[in-house]
């Protein structure tokens, strides 16, 4: 369900309802980019500050796609983090652990293929968490990601190939 700015809202307004509809959504995305929990919950900080920054290229853009749009500055954000050194030094099968409860939803069958999902490359993760985590369509992934939706198509068939080569070894489930 799309939850769009209501015409006549204030920047201040905007900003507040995204944060109120929008942040667990983001933050679940990033913590899971981001495998760290203190990282996650500083780039959702970033994330704001950077939607509330290009509150008038938002105007000006006429964007219709709210949530589309935030996407793309949290995973622009959390590629920024990831940039650093700091990042060679995560667990990520402990990082799962540190998700609060009502953002880490995954069942433990479901676990071994969030770090799965994890450890792919950006290109392949960044179409997966949207997509699959987020329930957002293949044309709102392409949006978030400046990518035309024939590329978010093919990223995906190449992550799940990816993926199942992870968790099978190849062989058929």
């Amino acid at each position: 369900m799309e939850h769009a700015a209501v015409p006549g809202m204030t920047p201040e307004e905007k900003l507040s309802q995204w944060i109120r509809v929008y942040s667990d959504d983001i933050l679940r995305i990033c913590f899971l980019y981001l495998s760290d929990r203190m990282q996650a919950e500083d780039a959702l900080q970033d994330t704001w500050i950077k939607a509330w920054r290009h509150m008038g290229e938002y105007e000006r853009k006429n964007i219709l796609n709210d949530k589309a749009w935030l996407m793309r500055i949290a995973i622009n954000t959390c590629r920024d983090y990831r940039r650093t050194a700091w990042f060679r030094h995560i667990d990520k099968r402990r990082a799962l652990e540190e998700l609060p409860p009502r953002l880490n939803q995954t069942a433990e069958d479901d676990r071994s293929l969030s770090l799965a999902v994890m450890e792919l490359p950006d290109r392949y993760k960044q179409v997966v968490l949207l997509y699959y985590f987020q329930g957002m369509t293949q044309r709102e992934t392409a949006e978030a990601l400046g990518l035309s939706p024939a590329a978010v198509l093919r990223r995906l068939r190449s992550a799940e190939a990816l993926l199942k080569e992870a968790l099978t070894g190849g062989e058929e489930a």
